[in-house]
């Protein structure tokens, strides 16, 4: 018999942006375990293949039955946004005959933060590229490239920072607050297809490599503090967050939140 649940993504083929590392990795190898067929896409042609290595050897059995397909994207490129998606989706999709199922988009560049003083319009645009822009040119492409249906959907990745601002971050706030917006258009834009949000705080991912290591523990001290659970969350935890909205059908225009309390301190 097959299994009513865990079976829920099986054969289906889930195109994750940012699938190289953290969050989005995690999805990836969560997505691999239940049956699913990965399109990962990258900026980074060397962390795409390090990336199919990696599942190859951790997931030989699903790997001799599922695809990985690879493409590199940079999300970043302004000036070639349109034109590097529109190259993705017809290579991934064999020029629309064989269509996608769900996108999730973990991508995401270092967090800039400019004092409020050295704000500049630029600063401010570059800033909400990956994170606001490209998920609204993603969008674009769905109703050709998925079925439009409420077995399919796209998720984005939001932030806690929508609801609980820090000093320093109100562009970003802006930012994340606006995604969360963009996913309740694109729900009735995009219906019945769903649209929905995973909105995390802190978790412990390759972007925390950026902190010298004197000060790392510290800053993670300062996230535990800020929870009810007293941890930092781990992508692990937040992939989850990710497949619940790829397999509840009754799912769209939602956030779900996954911050260890953080707006509850």
């Amino acid at each position: 018999m097959t299994n009513k649940y865990t079976s829920k993504l099986a054969n289906q083929r889930v195109l994750i942006f940012g699938g190289t590392s953290g969050i989005g990795f995690c999805v990836a190898e969560a997505a691999f375990e239940h049956g699913a067929h990965l399109i990962i896409s990258s900026s980074n042609p060397a962390k795409l293949e390090k990336t199919v290595t990696r599942l190859r050897q951790t997931y030989p059995a699903q790997a001799a039955a599922q695809t990985i397909i690879t493409h590199t994207c940079d999300l970043s490129d302004t000036a070639n946004l349109d034109s590097n998606l529109a190259n993705l989706f017809q290579t991934v999709t064999n020029n629309g005959a064989t269509k996608i199922n769900h996108i999730v988009s973990t991508a995401g560049d270092a967090l800039g933060l400019p004092p409020l003083a050295g704000l500049t319009p630029e600063i401010i645009q570059k800033t909400g590229v990956v994170r606001f822009v490209a998920p609204l040119m993603i969008a674009k492409y769905i109703p050709q490239y998925l079925d439009l249906v409420p077995a399919n959907s796209f998720i984005v990745t939001g932030g806690v920072r929508a609801h609980k601002p820090a000093p320093g971050w109100t562009v970003t706030t802006a930012f994340a607050a606006g995604s969360e917006g963009i996913v309740r258009g694109l729900a009735l834009d995009l219906k019945p297809l769903r649209v929905n949000m995973v909105s995390p705080g802190a978790v412990h991912t390759e972007l925390f490599s950026g902190i010298p290591s004197e000060r790392l523990e510290g800053v993670l001290e300062m996230f535990k503090s800020q929870s009810t659970t007293g941890t930092v969350g781990r992508p692990e935890d937040l992939a989850e967050s990710y497949l619940y909205l790829m397999k509840d059908q009754f799912a769209t225009g939602s956030i779900v939140d996954s911050n260890g309390g953080a707006l509850l301190t």
